[in-house]
């Protein structure tokens, strides 16, 4: 049995254990990465990376320049003695998930839609990741069909949403992915699933057969949105796995971080939207830094972007301009940040 795209809808068969073989190979430790990228290390990073676990895939450390310890994608992933750092109106529970957790793991911001986090695993650990303080062990989400958080969704009719975060939802096994998708089609008034996801774009090999069975189950629409910062992020290989999803007939979308020494740049910005757009994803989100403990660094000022944007805005059709955002807690939407 098929979708109207043609994917099988047949239970996924034995996990695919390449990407996990992959996920495994990991650089796991900051000296073997600065190493291959042929960068010196130093005491001071080292020890940084002792408060938020290290992990980089060796695909998304081919793409890093040798030599160039400011290379853009280096910078978001290398730890440093900045983050030991306690700088005022930077907390760490920035944008207010844990005071929005009605069932653990089931976070209720936004009118309409809800978000799980599936997983505290991620197969990058980015290093301005507004969730490196998340208490992953006491907000692990239930999604068998009487938990929790299933009762919680089955029960608020007006909820038609649910978007897969975590962590990373594709660090999940198609086996657990396609019992949580069987779960969500029991609830009648679910009509999307969002999966933001990293691994899009960091592990394309996650993208499986057994993986486009699993999510191809879901009886309403699917909704892929990519966590993509750089043009130099985006390669042929990578590009396969976008191009997969996009024929499968899912809609891919594209949030990005504006950060510091990264893509604080108009120039930079608008080739990401056109390498994105090339790569069949639509530029959707542009977000200012969460302010989360132990990533001031990155962080811009509210003048800074508003000058980016506005930049940015006059190099880019309007199709292909993300909207510039930010979050704060308590909020019942995101921000939009206006630059008139």
């Amino acid at each position: 049995m098929t979708n109207q795209q043609g994917v099988s809808l047949l239970r996924p068969a034995a996990q695919d254990q390449n990407w996990k073989t992959l996920i495994v190979e990991s650089f796991r430790d900051l000296d073997s990465l600065l190493d291959y990228c042929e960068i010196d290390a130093c005491h001071a990073e080292v020890e940084s990376s002792r408060k938020f676990a290290f992990r980089v895939t060796r695909y998304f450390a081919s793409l890093i320049e040798k030599g160039n310890p400011l290379d853009p994608l280096l910078l978001q992933v290398l730890p440093t003695a900045n983050e030991l750092q306690q700088v005022d109106g930077f907390h760490k529970d920035a944008v207010g998930d844990q005071l929005a957790m009605p069932v653990p793991g089931l976070i209720h911001k936004y009118h309409g839609r809800v978000l799980l986090t599936l997983t505290g695993a991620c197969a990058i650990h980015c290093r301005y990741c507004f969730r490196r303080h998340f208490p992953y062990s006491e907000a692990s989400v239930d999604y068998r069909p009487a938990s929790p958080a299933m009762n919680y969704l089955a029960q608020n009719t007006d909820i038609n949403e649910v978007i897969l975060s975590g962590g990373d939802p594709l660090m999940m096994s198609d086996e657990k992915l396609a019992d949580l998708v069987s779960s969500l089609n029991r609830i009648p008034h679910i009509r999307l699933l969002r999966v933001h996801s990293r691994l899009l774009s960091v592990l394309p090999e996650r993208i499986t057969p057994s993986f486009m069975a699993a999510v191809s189950s879901f009886k309403g629409q699917v909704v892929f949105v990519a966590h993509i910062n750089h043009p130099n992020e985006i390669s042929e290989h990578n590009r396969q796995a976008f191009q997969q999803l996009s024929r499968g007939g899912y809609r891919l979308f594209n949030q990005s971080v504006l950060l510091k020494g990264v893509n604080d740049s108009a120039q930079v910005l608008a080739e990401l939207s056109y390498r994105l757009f090339d790569a069949h994803i639509q530029p959707y989100y542009l977000h200012r830094l969460d302010k989360v403990q132990g990533a001031a660094h990155f962080d811009l000022s509210m003048q800074e972007c508003k000058t980016i944007y506005s930049e940015l805005r006059n190099h880019l059709p309007g199709y292909l301009l993300p909207s510039l955002v930010e979050e704060n807690a308590g909020q019942k939407s995101k921000t939009a940040i206006h630059c008139d």
